[in-house]
């Protein structure tokens, strides 16, 4: 897809790998809706640095693990651009659970990751669907789900959220056959991303567990948001034929022995 001029929903835009996200189609001409739950100063952070340079954008606050707030979303942005190109589910959230502590995971967590995840994920397409298909038929219209290698190697900050990515992923294919021809639906799934959310969840543990994870993987690095943001944009602006794909998006973490976080 040829990006200038086309209208981009970004949903937990207000930081991470949703502004990362947002900054960079903005850069190659989309129309940006950004969307965000509690972030508000983030994601109005996000629209001023992208009309300042010269591009166009919106701040859209809903939480998308509700339906009726998905359907809302989406119809702003139809009052907004008349239209919907691309869509990237990035939203989400975890907790920081030891793998061996089962007692510890609530039924509560189980609840919320998934609905916010998995479902919500999927609130955003089924809203989005019937302005999506509007679209122009030559190049159709694209969603990019932001999964997770908790979702591939069973791994990360909790159970619930590796098992909720992997659904995710599940969802992704069963939504590439559902809507092609016109739709497009991949997800990428990224390793360990610098920022915030390990900062908050790791505490001081941060640094050390960073450290040794860039040891660990082939290519001695690991994630910034701008990397995840490229990998979006990549299944966007690539081949036409990819479809129901899960891009690795993790410095070789995939490749590499599991560690524990």
């Amino acid at each position: 897809m040829k990006l200038a001029g086309k209208v981009a929903l970004v949903t937990g835009a207000g930081t991470g790998v949703g502004a990362a996200t947002a900054r960079l189609l903005a850069s190659k001409g989309c129309h940006l809706a950004i969307n965000y739950r509690k972030s508000e100063a983030g994601a109005e952070e996000v629209v001023t640095s992208i009309m300042e340079s010269g591009g166009e954008a919106f701040a859209c606050q809903a939480d998308v693990a509700e339906d009726a707030e998905a359907r809302a979303l989406v119809e702003s942005v139809r009052e907004k651009y008349g239209c919907l190109d691309l869509l990237v589910n990035n939203a989400g959230i975890t907790e920081f659970i030891p793998f061996d502590d089962l007692d510890a995971v609530t039924d509560e967590a189980w609840h919320r990751l998934m609905q916010v995840n998995l479902v919500g994920a999927f609130h955003c397409v089924r809203a989005a669907v019937t302005l999506m298909r509007k679209t122009e038929p030559a190049e159709g219209a694209e969603i990019v789900n932001v999964g997770s290698i908790a979702g591939l190697k069973a791994t990360g900050s909790c159970i619930p959220y590796a098992a909720s990515k992997a659904a995710l992923h599940n969802l992704t294919v069963a939504l590439a056959r559902t809507l092609a021809p016109l739709i497009r639906v991949n997800a990428v799934a990224p390793g360990f991303i610098t920022g915030r959310w390990l900062q908050n969840g790791l505490g001081e543990a941060y640094e050390a567990t960073k450290a040794a994870f860039e040891k660990a993987m082939p290519l001695e690095t690991v994630c910034d948001p701008e990397d995840v943001a490229a990998a979006i944009v990549s299944l966007v602006e690539g081949s036409d034929l990819v479809t129901g794909q899960i891009l690795a998006c993790d410095g070789g973490m995939s490749i590499a022995e599991p560690i524990s976080i």
